[in-house]
């Protein structure tokens, strides 16, 4: 028990597994809905189209994750404004967003003096550098999104699979989608901080996806990929630790592994 035991006398470990944990099930109360709309783009396009807001924070000396948030919230309502007004598909929108975004953030950072290891840490991520805050902040944001989104539930539910009938009866469809990307652009937001842009989308993706091909409904499809998601976490965290390597793209590495495993498996079934 000893190679389970000897990482945990680091407390940087120990912070890296409960962040992973953590944001393991935050991505995967959001993530199903990501894999089961059709919206997986919007991960990776997210984590890149807040890039401005935190080039701007960083110009201004302002606070880099109220930056993010700010443009996450900001990208999120302009990818609901061009899909509704233009009859554009959803992933049309998010890609012109995301571009444009991006170009903004890249201009802004022209105008930076230097690119310092802060900004490239809060860009790239690492879950062994995790602080106690960064843990708290974790679990009130996973509190408060799941609350949410079990509030609204059947209401989502409905206006993602028959629009149609929820503005027969009256319920705001366009509020609700855009209120789903606002959520997404926030769990992106915190999940890039802590673990950076590759493992936030694997575990956004990847594991609901994975979830996705076992699980026959919403509840067991987010349990599902909770768990596999800290699972992929722990196995490659622990690997990263023994074989020396970044522990970020081995847990996504772990995570693709048990995407493949579990459509193998499928296939069988069928």
């Amino acid at each position: 028990m000893e190679w389970l035991t000897d990482p945990l006398q680091f407390d940087f470990f120990g912070r890296a597994l409960i962040a992973v944990v953590l944001v393991s099930v935050l991505c995967a109360l959001v993530g199903a809905w990501v894999v089961l709309r059709g919206l997986s783009y919007i991960g990776d396009a997210m984590s890149h189209a807040v890039f401005p807001g935190i080039v701007a924070a960083f110009l201004t000396k302002g606070n880099l994750l109220v930056g993010a948030l700010v443009a996450a919230v900001l990208t999120a309502l302009g990818i609901g404004a061009i899909s509704n007004r233009s009859g554009l598909k959803q992933d049309s929108a998010i890609g012109i967003v995301f571009v444009g975004m991006f170009a903004l953030g890249v201009v802004l950072l022209s105008r930076a003096p230097t690119f310092t290891t802060d900004l490239s840490n809060f860009l790239i991520g690492n879950p062994l550098g995790v602080s106690a805050a960064d843990l708290w902040g974790a679990l009130g944001v996973t509190v408060l999104v799941g609350g949410l989104l079990t509030a609204i539930q059947k209401e989502l539910l409905l206006a993602s699979f028959d629009p149609t009938e929820a503005r027969a009866i009256g319920l705001p469809v366009r509020r609700l989608n855009n209120l789903l990307l606002v959520i997404i652009g926030l769990v992106v937001v915190l999940t890039v901080q802590l673990v950076g842009t590759t493992l936030s989308v694997s575990l956004l993706i990847t594991s609901s996806a994975t979830a996705r091909l076992l699980a026959r409904s919403l509840r067991k499809m987010i349990l599902l990929s909770a768990a596999l998601g800290a699972l992929g976490g722990v196995v490659g965290l622990y690997l990263s630790y023994y074989q020396n390597i970044a522990p970020g793209a081995t847990i996504v590495l772990v995570n693709t592994l048990v995407f493949l495993l579990a459509l193998a498996f499928r296939k069988r079934e069928q």
